[in-house]
């Protein structure tokens, strides 16, 4: 017993069909049922005929049939237009909107980047919150230098899949616009190319090069082959590609390489349409050499400085007139619009925080809403969940978490940023008549409908139905004040002053509104205006429900001339009836109710999709998560996560007779149920389960240590390192001075993460110095070995992307007795920064490489980054041979093909596999991670510590490894989790001490398995006291959770090790 069939109406007899006037009663009778949360103004305004036909024409009756939820437009006033631009039926675009099997859509999407969740069984957690957010799509970027790691080599096995994530985003209901690249920018090393074309192709990268056309071939034919079969037209969830990034069209060269990656994906099965996203408003590819099917304009209107998050830019004023302007005649489309922003190195670094500030609630409510005043109605926000750039993937002007500030946190947590988000993208899929707007005017272009001049409106209204939409924002869109107005408008027929009770319509600081006029909801029912926001509008069991809100401390007002006091907190039942049901919530209640979609017929391969596969939804309250709901026979089953107990509440189909929740049935409160509405409703509680109780984490201890710098040593034989003889280069940037040797990693096939240098040299004893020029991207750091002394370290430099240093050029003082007359001699540098090297001269230098750079303006070849050594020279004296090692196998030949190219470096450790789990220490030291390295040297050590977990089934928990220790200790350390690279420290600059890492990764219920966690840590600076004091921590516990989160963490083996 559930209480949807409520007892008290069982011998009711069905209502029938009353009067306007008696609906105009009612509506004051209502409203005097909910007297303690609203109040009815006098009506004295309005004439008694005209409150009646109000309400009459405007709510209750013109009951005509359609159904706007499954409105399919009429086509025929655009075929031509249609049929010009689209290469299939299946997808099509006019002025309008985007177009799905003839179903007008409005593409509501989120940036979503599969690399940086290395765990594909995880992907369906991150759809599904897209799905419960009320958006229908994700655009993904893929990664060429992870998926085409060598020539010749495309790997599509791991989380380098594309199949799971198509899988996933269709059980979820989920398009995809897939953004292959080959340039994909990211703040990803060498903006997404692959490393080795940086050093491999001697002609221009992302240009009509012969040699760099035929190095992207084989990863554009396997992104071709996966994603075919998994477009639309097949039932796949993939309805548009995007050609390349951020781009040019000038010189022609760049747009003859965009007309052959056009021809790449026209000679092969792909039938959807080529996109493009226009880095500002510079008329690329709309037309001419290269143009695409539909072109798009990025935005990023707050920059990327988090530092003052409370400090805004205005809005972009232009969107609308210069759509109008390039490509009327297209859907206005933009594919990047900001949803958050990365963060720099440094210690003034604000950290993702302050970004989830600035491009919080009220920028979603402001230039979100900016954004639909000007017309486009296929968005995307970068980023829905950014995610970790572990190993290599960052370029080297980030660090390795990207959060982004983003809805979703990097520990896959839900944000406020998640609730405004989720209002605004309910209120889009509750309105079809929203899709297809013409643009009228606005208070700029002699719009004048407020009272108040101080609130700047747009109107947008569709031109079948007349349904009108006012999109209201402070005219100063960065004003805090608070501004009241009234608004002139116009519905069916009449001209009001609207509200006609309330004293205004009220915008708070940083805060915009959509105010409605003719709106139809559900299936028949017809609001003539609401001054509350839609936050869900549709048809259950053939009631048309309509749930408004508004922020509690304002007045609302809808059209049956409810007026909503400020005051209201939780949910009020407004109007009840057997064809209707209208609920109000303030904003805060609003975000905890959620509506999943009801699966469509089992035959239709797009059963999950909103519009096209299902029109059927309910309303889901109280639950942290709702991911999903199943109806089978008179029992409907929910699935989400609890963070707390809660009350639920549900509006559904009568005929459901029991609720599960997560597999376990709900009682129901008849009392409350009642109270909500008089059929359909259900009010129970749910309860978090008792294994939340007592869940903790392991300390971190029995840590064993190992020095990982022999290379120092005069007994480390380098025979097998390969030498570095090259005389020439196709990294255009060319070394300053030495001999005419080139020592950059990628010409060895060594392009990520640490590489060693050995240089040799014979010694006269005369040697009094040595100079090196060392080029590691920003926030790099290097340090200097002469044989076993240290020399020092050369930092490179970021404090919040200010005051850059990517490259050093230092002389480097051979204190007596550091040499050995007459012998050789090795100098080691250990460079931290986008590459770790190791040089020995018998000099011997160890260097962090930390990312290569991504295309600088027009410089399309700013990728093929100098990472090594740009200069060198002996004083009085010169090298006789120089030996270089990176990862073992570099990119060709790496042992590890699970984590793939960018998880490892050259560390000895590294190449032995120390890092990995299984890995035995027996024989090694035991020494405690917060010691640091023995007699506080500068070097290179490893740590190791094991742990198990028992996390029970059914929770989802999110861990961390944090580094608690005070910020400013001249270390770095490489943060490796059951083999996996989760995370650089870099002690004396930051900002970033915690790691997330996600099951998957680690294995949570590891009974026979331990987890295992590596630490390589390089100290700097001699006789500093370095204590990292990493601990395993834990952040969030949620009963719930995706389920059957699958581990793929390969453990040590010799084969293909040193």
């Amino acid at each position: 017993m559930t209480g949807f069939d409520t007892p008290v109406m069982l011998s009711r007899p069905k209502p029938k069909r009353k009067s306007g006037w008696f609906y105009a009663l009612a509506c004051l009778v209502s409203v005097v049922f909910v007297l303690t949360t609203t109040q009815i103004y006098p009506f004295e305004p309005l004439s008694v005929s005209h409150l009646h036909g109000l309400i009459s024409r405007s709510f209750v009756s013109d009951r005509k049939a359609h159904s706007l939820a499954a409105e399919t437009p009429s086509l025929d006033e655009n075929v031509n237009q249609l049929n010009t631009f689209a290469r299939t039926p299946d997808v099509q675009f006019d002025n309008y909107s985007l177009i799905l099997k003839g179903q007008r859509i409005f593409l509501y999407s989120g940036e979503f980047h599969t690399f940086r969740l290395p765990v594909p069984s995880l992907w369906p957690d991150i759809l599904e919150k897209v799905k419960a957010a009320g958006l229908n799509a994700v655009s993904v970027y893929t990664h060429m230098g992870l998926i085409n790691p060598a020539p010749g080599v495309v790997d599509f096995g791991g989380f380098r899949a594309l199949q799971p994530l198509y899988d996933a985003a269709k059980a979820a209901g989920i398009w995809i616009v897939l953004r292959p690249g080959n340039y994909i920018n990211a703040e990803t090393t060498a903006g997404g190319i692959a490393h080795w074309a940086t050093s491999e192709v001697a002609g221009q990268l992302r240009t009509n090069a012969t040699d760099w056309k035929a190095a992207w071939q084989d990863y554009i034919k396997g992104i071709i082959n996966v994603t075919a079969p998994n477009q639309i037209s097949s039932g796949g969830p993939v309805i548009a590609i995007q050609v390349d990034n951020e781009f040019s069209q000038n010189p022609i060269s760049q747009a003859e390489y965009f007309v052959e990656l056009e021809d790449a994906y026209h000679n092969s099965d792909i039938v959807v349409p080529l996109t493009y996203n226009d880095p500002g408003q510079g008329r690329n590819f709309i037309n001419g050499t290269g143009a695409v099917d539909l072109y798009g304009l990025d935005s990023y209107p707050q920059g990327f400085d988090c530092s003052h998050p409370t400090v805004w830019n205005p809005v972009t004023t232009n969107y609308h007139t210069y759509h109008a302007q390039v490509n009327p005649s297209q859907a206005w489309y933009i594919p990047e619009f900001q949803g958050g922003s990365f963060d720099a190195w440094g210690p003034t670094a604000p950290g993702y925080a302050p970004c989830r500030v600035l491009t919080g609630p009220d920028f979603q409510s402001v230039f979100n809403l900016q954004l639909w005043a000007s017309n486009a109605k296929l968005i995307n926000y970068y980023m829905i969940f950014g995610g970790t750039s572990w190993g290599a993937i960052p370029f080297h002007g980030v660090y390795t978490s990207y959060d982004y500030g983003a809805s979703i946190s990097e520990s896959r947590e839900l944000t406020t940023k998640f609730d405004e988000l989720k209002r605004q993208a309910l209120f889009l899929r509750s309105s079809p008549e929203f899709y297809k707007t013409d643009w009228i005017a606005d208070a700029s272009t002699g719009l004048s409908v407020s009272t108040n001049s101080a609130a700047f409106i747009t109107l947008l209204r569709n031109p079948d139905t007349n349904a009108a939409f006012y999109i209201a924002r402070q005219a100063s869109s960065t004003s805090t004040a608070t501004t009241n107005f009234k608004l002139n408008v116009t519905t069916a027929g009449t001209s009001l002053q609207i509200p006609l009770v309330a004293p205004t319509i009220t915008l708070g600081g940083r805060q915009s509104k959509v105010i409605v006029t003719d709106y139809s909801f559900g299936a028949l029912s017809k609001l003539a205006y609401s001054t509350a926001q839609i936050f869900y509008a549709s048809t259950i069991d053939k009631r048309d429900i309509l749930f408004l809100y508004g922020n509690s401390t304002q007045e609302h007002e809808a059209a049956l001339l409810v007026n909503f006091l400020s005051g209201i907190e939780g949910l009020v039942t407004v109007w009840d009836s057997d064809t209707q049901l209208v609920l109000f919530a303030d904003s805060d209640t609003a975000a905890t109710f959620w509506s999943p979609v009801l699966a469509g017929q089992s035959t239709n391969p797009l059963k999950n999709y909103w519009g096209l596969g299902t029109n059927i939804s309910i309303l889901v309250g109280g639950p942290y998560l709702v991911r999903d709901a199943t109806l089978s026979g008179s029992t409907l089953a929910l699935r989400g996560d609890l963070k707390t107990d809660v009350r639920l509440t549900v509006i559904a189909p009568q005929s459901i007779r029991s609720i599960t929740w997560n597999g376990e049935k709900v009682s129901g409160d008849l009392t409350a149920s009642a109270s909500l509405t008089q059929s359909g409703g259900f009010v129970g509680p749910l309860l978090l389960s008792p294994s939340l109780t007592g869940i903790k984490v392991p300390q971190l201890t029995g840590w064993k240590f190992k020095d990982s710098l022999p290379e120092i040593q005069e007994s480390f034989n380098d025979n097998s390192w390969a030498i570095a003889n090259h005389t020439t280069t196709n990294i255009p940037l060319k070394p300053y001075y030495g001999d005419g040797r080139i020592l950059y990693g990628c010409d060895y096939g060594f392009c990520e993460n640490v590489v060693l240098w050995r240089g040799h040299f014979n010694a006269t004893g005369t040697e009094k110095s040595v100079n090196l020029s060392i080029n590691g991207g920003e926030a790099f750091a290097a340090s200097v070995w002469a044989n076993n002394v240290f020399l020092g370290t050369s930092f490179g430099n970021s404090t919040n992307n200010r005051n850059i240093l990517e490259e050093t050029d230092d002389k480097f003082i051979l204190p007596a007795g550091a040499l050995k007359a007459g012998q050789d001699n090795v100098i080691t540098v250990v460079q931290v920064g986008s590459l770790f090297v190791t040089v020995v001269i018998s000099l011997y230098f160890d260097k962090d490489n930390m990312g290569l750079n991504e295309t600088d303006g027009s410089n399309t070849d700013s990728s093929k980054s100098p990472r090594g050594v740009r200069g060198f020279a002996l004083d009085g004296n010169t090298f006789t041979e120089w030996k270089v090692q990176g990862k073992v196998g570099g990119y060709k030949n790496y042992p590890d093909k699970v984590r793939g190219v960018m998880n490892e470096g050259g560390l000895f450790g590294e190449r032995q596999g120390w890092h990995l789990p299984g890995f035995s220490t027996r024989g090694w030291a035991s020494r405690d991670l917060s010691e640091g390295l023995p007699s506080n040297a500068a070097g290179v050590g490893f740590f190791i510590s094991t742990f198990k977990l028992n996390i029970p089934k059914g929770l989802d928990v999110m861990l961390s490894f944090t580094f608690e220790e005070p910020q400013g200790q001249p270390y770095r350390a490489l943060l490796f989790v059951n083999g996996w690279m989760m995370g650089k420290r870099v002690g004396n600059l930051g900002p970033q001490a915690k790691f997330p890492v996600h099951e998957g990764i680690l294995d949570y219920q590891g009974e026979k398995f331990y987890s295992t966690v590596a630490v390589a840590l390089w100290a700097m600076t001699p006789n500093v006291t370095i204590s990292p004091d990493l601990q395993l921590t834990l952040d969030g516990i949620y009963d719930g959770g995706v389920g059957n989160v699958k581990t793929d963490n390969p453990g040590w083996s010799s084969l293909g090790r040193e």
